[in-house]
């Protein structure tokens, strides 16, 4: 006999499974017309597994980084695809929700088992603090020393595909990253969450912290993103090395895509 609990939870789970993929696909849509997206390759995804290592916008859930991405990678590739997130999503209960739309909580036994399935990896490096930088920091990748992610490709033996979004730091005025805020409340040990951002945005007005959890409305900035050429680590490379490179790659670009840049594009 069939658990009316059982029943009532996969009901639940698919609804909500529905809702995040009409929700992702409305969110690409919007950084596609709203944003006025634009989507430059140098050079096609490769056909075998890559990780791809994005620089993040604002904000988590909700940040248009993410949403270019994806607009980007559905032009590019059938293969599938498995994003990296923050542990804080599952931690708070969303994981039915990222789990839909090809999320995975970021560490190396996720991107594993997505390689091991035949899938791209997606990792934003530069985590929570790249995500609250201040407005006069926009245009800079932040990356904050952390090569994990090179590591983990060298072991592998897969490229890493370089992704570079701009414009993003323009939907909102974030005054402060918080990260002095973060560590006075601890959230950088109770919940891995090492930044406070203090902004501006719409609806919301001042606000500390929650903006990077919920949606707010973006001023109309445009987007641009940029699929760099695969970088190799090369025979001997050490992960830092590796990782720099990358992260200079994708500075480069993005201050290519800002040097003529006026505000909102």
């Amino acid at each position: 006999m069939t658990n009316p609990a059982t029943v009532s939870t996969t009901l639940t789970d698919d609804l909500i499974g529905r809702f995040a993929v009409a929700m992702r696909d409305l969110g690409v849509g919007f950084v596609r017309r709203y944003h006025r997206l634009q989507v430059h390759v140098a050079q096609p995804l490769p056909s075998a597994p890559s990780l791809i290592v994005s620089n993040h916008g604002f904000g988590g859930a909700v940040d248009l980084n993410v949403l270019a991405l994806l607009a980007a990678l559905d032009d590019l590739s059938d293969r599938p695809v498995t994003l990296l997130a923050h542990q804080m999503a599952w931690t708070f209960r969303m994981g039915t929700f990222f789990d839909a739309v090809g999320a995975k909580p970021a560490c190396e036994a996720s991107a594993r088992d997505a390689f091991d399935a035949g899938h791209h990896v997606v990792v934003f490096p530069g985590g929570d603090i790249e995500a609250a930088k201040p407005f006069k920091e926009r245009n800079r990748v932040i990356f904050s020393g952390r090569h994990g992610f090179a590591e983990l490709a060298i072991d592998v033996g897969v490229p890493i595909v370089p992704i570079v979004t701009a414009g993003a730091g323009e939907s909102l005025l974030v005054l402060d990253d918080g990260q002095r805020i973060a560590r006075y409340l601890h959230t950088d040990t109770l919940m891995r969450c090492k930044a406070m951002p203090v902004s501006i945005s719409i609806p919301w007005g001042i606000n500390v912290g929650t903006v990077g959890l919920v949606p707010y409305l973006p001023l109309p900035t445009r987007l641009e993103t940029s699929v760099l050429a695969p970088v190799q680590a090369d025979e001997g490379e050490g992960a830092g090395t590796y990782a720099a490179r990358v992260q200079d790659a994708m500075q480069h670009e993005l201050d290519r895509l800002t040097s003529r840049r006026r505000l909102f594009g």
